[in-house]
């Protein structure tokens, strides 16, 4: 697991540099919204290995505020700042 969880995090460092480096904005927004599905997926392993349950719900919450925040970023940018 802790492989697993070590893979991950470097996956997810490659990510956040591809939200430095993108080209688009849309680029930035799939990278960071890659870079948040892999944080979750480190949360929940941490999770399930340490027995805190608790961190299940944190990873939720992270995943929902997550999916709204590209939801209204994505609205904002096609309305060319209309809010």
């Amino acid at each position: 697991m802790i492989v697993i969880m070590n893979l991950l995090f470097l996956l997810s460092l490659f990510s956040l540099l591809r939200v430095l480096i993108g080209n688009s904005i849309w680029d930035k927004i799939l990278a960071f919204n890659l870079f948040s599905a892999k944080f979750i997926l480190i949360i929940l392993i941490y999770a399930v290995v340490t027995d805190l349950s608790y961190l299940i719900d944190v990873a939720m919450v992270y995943a929902l505020l997550g999916f709204v925040s590209i939801v209204f970023i994505t609205r904002f940018i096609q309305r060319k700042g209309e809010i």
